[in-house]
């Protein structure tokens, strides 16, 4: 029997500083170069997909490092439709950088400025471009088309929809009784085959 003080000392591998044995250094140097040069990364919520469709690694691992990097918060973490989504933060890029030895000069693709094409000038585009419509107030063009006629009459001036807007006639009495004065159908009127209210005779 041993004693406590002479119990075997249990060898962990060599870790990196993200808690990952050397061995699987290759995944974490394969992964951290992808997300600093895209800045963006995704995953599909899948923990035994055999490789991830980015990187070739397995997806299992890339979730892992995200959740471990996620709770150092070098990488903001969105979910939505069975995907993980992770963006870089400033603390990320600066850890990346230091972690794989990379310039200053190095910035993920999400902080890079487009170039933008210049802008061309109204109506000088490739002869299959969109029509453009005429000016939208033009000399004595109905402002609404063809709707001149909707809710109720003709129009006034701007703002003024015209038509009677005071309600119906006093003498429209609604009636929601079936035929024979019976209830209608609908909430609370009965249904089919359903017998009148008793009568009090």
């Amino acid at each position: 029997m041993r004693s406590a003080s002479t119990s075997s000392k249990v060898r962990h591998p060599p870790t990196l500083g993200l808690g990952f044995p050397q061995r699987k250094s290759f995944f974490v140097c394969s992964i951290g170069f992808y997300l600093i040069s895209e800045g963006v990364l995704f995953a599909k919520k899948d923990y035994n997909l055999a490789k991830h469709p980015l990187v070739d690694v397995p997806n299992l691992q890339v979730i892992k490092l995200m959740q471990s990097f996620k709770s150092k918060e070098y990488v903001r973490e969105t979910f939505a439709w069975e995907h993980y989504y992770w963006y870089l933060t400033n603390d990320g890029i600066e850890h990346l950088r230091t972690y794989l030895n990379l310039p200053s000069e190095i910035v993920p693709a999400t902080l890079k400025k487009s170039a933008r094409p210049p802008s061309r000038p109204f109506g000088s585009g490739p002869p299959g471009d969109r029509p453009r419509g005429p000016p939208r107030f033009e000399g004595d063009r109905p402002r609404f088309g063809d709707r001149d006629g909707y809710r109720g009459g003709p129009r006034g001036g701007q703002g003024d929809f015209g038509g009677d807007k005071s309600g119906a006639p006093p003498e429209f009495q609604p009636s929601f009784r079936g035929a024979g004065g019976r209830p209608g159908f609908g909430r609370g009127g009965g249904g089919f085959g359903a017998s009148s209210a008793p009568s009090l005779e």
